[in-house]
């Protein structure tokens, strides 16, 4: 059982290295039934911190929530800080992005924690050398400045060409001026690829957001930024994720790229701590509004997961040059 305790020293941790929060902050904790401990951890490490520290709980009744429950915007005035501490069912993916658009647009300090989990912040990925992180994603970033497109392969079947072209890649490791967002636990590089500019095959060996590992791997066939085809042995998560694709016009849109970057996320089966294992990267389809040079719109945002993916890069005068190798930094 996880230690209370510990999990308070973890939470202010990372509120201090990734926030930078600090005692004049007035913190909003949103609480979930459903991840008790969780809430209190954030809760108490941000009153240890010296801040002034509210909290709103979720309601039970009307989930899954697909927006936000009436008087829930009013929570954020006067906050520098929120910290999301919610179940991470796809099904609420309308409802986040909601909440998660409020509160970018008032450039608040934010922490998202969908489906965390007790271990995640007692010995896990939060309880992580953060030095070592910000390192990692240094390199990456620099290596990446000049890329225009890049390659993913993975032993598993992988293969997609983004284009990358006038798009920029960021970490959550650290907030910055334009990004004040991030994940806790945290660990990755991201960007937000050209939306009509992805080609190939992505086969997600790993987790899928929202719905955990499928129990054969899910062929995403992509041209020119969209999904076109689903395939999966078990016909139920075809038909599920079929499903998912199809919320809105923009469901099927290449989001995102994400490499993952934290020695202590352990492949778990929950896409909040699997998509920041190192040796992974994540491939998302749906809204990327809010990521540099972002535009796709949709309620929805779909992580895929892939192991040891093998990136290539290509710059402006068309060099190749390896950035990760097998799923280990190159650079």
């Amino acid at each position: 059982m996880a230690d209370l305790e510990r999990m308070i020293l973890s939470a202010r941790r990372a509120m201090v290295e990734v926030l930078e929060l600090k005692p004049s902050d007035r913190v909003l904790v949103v609480q979930d039934p459903q991840c008790q401990k969780c809430s209190q951890a954030f809760f108490d490490a941000a009153r240890a911190e010296g801040c002034t520290t509210t909290a709103y709980v979720l309601p039970d009744h009307g989930r899954p929530l697909k927006a936000m429950p009436e008087g829930m915007a009013a929570t954020v005035e006067g906050q520098d800080v929120v910290i999301n501490v919610m179940s991470g069912s796809s099904d609420e993916v309308p409802f986040r992005i909601e909440w998660l658009t409020l509160l970018e647009e008032l450039d608040l300090r934010v922490g998202h924690s969908p489906n965390i989990h007790e271990d995640m912040m007692d010995g896990g990925p939060m309880d992580v050398d953060y030095g070592l992180m910000v390192d990692r994603a240094e390199r990456l970033i620099v290596a990446l400045d000049e890329a225009v497109s890049v390659q993913i392969t993975t032993p598993g079947g992988t293969d997609l060409t983004l284009d990358l072209q006038g798009r920029r890649f960021v970490t959550d490791v650290k907030i910055t001026e334009t990004e004040k967002g991030c994940n806790l636990p945290c660990g990755e590089v991201y960007c937000a690829p050209v939306e009509d500019g992805a080609d190939g095959v992505v086969v997600a060996d790993g987790s899928i957001g929202g719905e955990g590992p499928p129990p054969s791997p899910v062929t995403l066939e992509v041209q020119a930024g969209r999904v076109t085809t689903v395939r999966c042995a078990d016909p139920q998560w075809q038909e599920r994720i079929t499903q998912l694709l199809d919320t809105d016009t923009g469901a099927r849109t290449i989001a995102e790229l994400g490499i993952g970057l934290n020695p202590k996320a352990r492949l778990v089966g929950i896409m909040l701590e699997d998509e920041k294992a190192y040796r992974t990267a994540h491939i998302a389809f749906g809204s990327n509004i809010g990521m540099p040079g972002g535009v796709n719109e949709s309620t929805t945002h779909i992580d895929y997961l892939v192991h040891r993916p093998t990136i290539v890069a290509r710059s402006e005068d068309a060099t190749d040059r390896i950035i990760v190798e097998d799923g280990d930094l190159c650079v």
